[in-house]
């Protein structure tokens, strides 16, 4: 007869099993790094990232809630900045599953490619609007994040709508709970074009409509208390471009270190 201690363990191999499953799903069919080559084209460039964004969420009377967050992202093979998002909401915690957001967002982009006399920094303000799904399904946790951004680029001509969909899955681990592994993937997707392809091959930065971009996340998280927890990861972000029908012309190997302080 099997034990007890062998039970708990094939249950915790089985939830194991089934974030792995989940993961692979998000993250799409397995192919070698040549293959994946091959299917994003021979103008396919990459680049080693840190990102270190610091979340802060208050908790108000009334079922309101503030959020600000801080990300700054370092490009180049961690030699340059490449951006920096200030990003502060108020949301409403309207059931004890489902949360619903308004927000604002502010984008530097530094040492952006660019032709003279353009500057290689452009800015971009966002107003955004989201909804946050949580529910636990015995030690997972899940969420989804529905985000429609409206998106004010400068050189772009035009209101630049995208539409974001994160989903995302947590397994605190029974021998150490205070640790969990965490994935997520989430895909952007532009719902209008703001310029001409002419108009973006001279130096316009306007998005077209189609994918933007996905970003695909595994890491560990580990809890130090109620109001303090880390998450530590690799992340992979595939960009589109305009001037590159059909092929992803970016793929950024990121190391990302999230710091998440709720009050």
């Amino acid at each position: 007869m099997v034990s007890q201690t062998g039970r708990q363990w094939n249950r915790t191999w089985a939830r194991l099993v089934g974030v792995g499953m989940l993961i692979g799903n998000l993250a799409g069919p397995s192919t070698t790094p040549a293959q994946a080559y091959e299917q994003l084209g021979p103008n396919t460039k990459s680049d080693f990232r840190l990102w270190t964004p610091v979340y802060l969420t208050v908790k108000l009377p009334s079922k309101f809630i503030v959020y600000m967050e801080v990300n700054p992202r370092i490009g180049d093979d961690v030699t340059n900045i490449d951006q920096l998002l200030l990003r502060p909401a108020l949301g409403y915690q309207l059931t004890e599953n489902l949360s619903l957001w308004q927000g604002y967002a502010w984008v530097g982009n530094f040492n952006q490619p660019h032709t003279p006399p353009q500057a290689g920094f452009f800015q971009e303000s966002r107003i955004f609007q989201q909804a946050i799904y949580t529910q636990k399904f015995g030690d997972f946790k899940f969420m989804s994040r529905t985000r429609m951004e409206e998106r004010w680029i400068e050189h772009a001509a035009g209101t630049a709508l995208r539409l974001r969909e994160m989903l995302k899955l947590s397994y605190p681990l029974p021998m150490a709970p205070e640790w969990a592994i965490v994935g997520y993937d989430e895909i952007f997707i532009n719902l209008n074009s703001v310029d001409t392809i002419d108009d973006v091959r001279g130096g316009g930065k306007g998005p077209g409509a189609g994918i933007d971009q996905n970003r695909f996340f595994l890491g560990i998280n580990k809890t130090f208390n109620q109001y303090f927890n880390v998450d530590v990861g690799y992340q992979n972000q595939m960009l589109n471009s305009r001037t590159l029908h059909g092929n992803a012309n970016l793929i950024n190997h990121i190391l990302l270190l999230q710091f998440y302080i709720n009050l």
